[in-house]
């Protein structure tokens, strides 16, 4: 929040002093979470991190239907099901919980680690195209995530469409 304070009252003080100057302030808004949800690197990225977890999503879904099934039997079967027969199967069904707890836990972690790096890919992408889009619209300020944004300062679209463009390019 202080962050957000600090560039909005430097923008002011930019602003002031630099229409004081008599020259105008050309100032661009990038909405963050739309690029990184729309744009063609953020969409390859996803693509790229359901298929690589694919087979360990279906591991787990495998696990649970297993589990599921004994679980089933323990309950239609109870009455005709031998006292280590209902044993077995309720060790069965512990070690198919236990399994299954410990590979969504390390999935979870695994796919969270992945999209922060995926994240972090996508991220130095978009500061390079907003850099690039200063630079070439001779922008004076370009500001991520405002509280608050003029539709006419709103550059986001510029700054996927140059992803989509850059990332075709790079292919």
């Amino acid at each position: 929040m202080k962050t957000i304070f600090k560039v909005g009252f430097l923008a002011v003080l930019l602003s002031t002093g630099i229409v004081q100057a008599g020259e105008a302030l050309n100032v661009g808004v990038v909405n963050l979470e739309r690029v990184v949800r729309e744009s063609l690197p953020a969409m390859k990225a996803e693509k790229r991190i359901s298929e690589e977890f694919y087979a360990r999503d279906q591991e787990i879904k495998n696990l649970m239907s297993e589990a599921r099934k004994v679980q089933t039997l323990l309950e239609n079967n109870a009455e005709t099901l031998t006292d280590s027969g209902r044993r077995s199967k309720e060790r069965e069904l512990s070690a198919l919980s236990t399994d299954l707890q410990r590979l969504q836990r390390e999935f979870g972690e695994d796919l969270n680690l992945r999209k922060n790096e995926e994240l972090a890919t996508v991220l130095e992408l978009s500061n390079k195209a907003i850099q690039a889009i200063a630079e070439t619209g001779k922008y004076d300020l370009i500001l991520q995530e405002a509280v608050y944004r003029n539709p006419k300062l709103d550059i986001t679209d510029d700054v996927i469409r140059y992803l989509e463009e850059n990332s075709r390019v790079a292919k």
